[in-house]
């Protein structure tokens, strides 16, 4: 049993950090969602709603994105037509949770492996914004592809880049770098 346990120790470390700094992370996150009403979009959600309405601005767009009076999400308006809602789990937190679980659990030098976090999650935030800001135009001008834009395409985008961003991570700068 020793024995495998010593082959293996690099696995188990790995799973173990992952699983760890993941759960960790999702109860935070769970808490820190708690403090929020049922019907009440929460700062996250409501900061990244902000970010997609000043992009969507650069470029003139007639945007209007405000809280649903009943709901917890904010309602996206394009050319005077209702076309997404941005719920909680449009935010990336979770995607942020997941990158920074994968990069803690494949550490390198510790000033690296913070500062490739912290610009991993700000390229996912970035990222994040104008898929959002991309898939209100595209609904507003292709309503019949919803489902292959917002269930295929965009998640392909964002978590293929995650990927990449792994890849990087573990070729370049982790402590199982050649």
């Amino acid at each position: 049993m020793k024995k495998y346990l010593t082959q293996f120790k690099p696995f188990l470390i790995f799973i173990g950090t992952f699983f760890s700094a993941y759960i960790l992370l999702t109860i935070v996150y769970k808490f820190y969602l708690d403090t929020f009403k049922t019907t009440d979009v929460d700062g996250i959600t409501y900061v990244v709603g902000k970010n997609v309405y000043q992009l969507m601005n650069l470029f003139n767009c007639d945007i209007k994105i405000h809280e649903s009076v009943s709901n917890a999400w904010l309602e996206v308006w394009y050319n005077k037509k209702y076309v997404i809602r941005i719920v909680e789990g449009c935010n990336a937190v979770s995607i942020f949770i997941l990158f920074f679980s994968f990069i803690l659990a494949f550490s390198g030098k510790l000033r690296t492996t913070v500062l490739y976090i912290l610009f991993g999650i700000l390229f996912i935030y970035i990222l994040n914004v104008i898929r959002i800001a991309l898939l209100a135009v595209l609904l507003f001008y292709f309503p019949q592809y919803q489902h292959i834009l917002h269930g295929v395409l965009f998640p392909l985008i964002i978590y293929g880049a995650v990927f990449i961003l792994w890849v990087i991570w573990i070729n370049k700068f982790s402590k199982y770098a050649k």
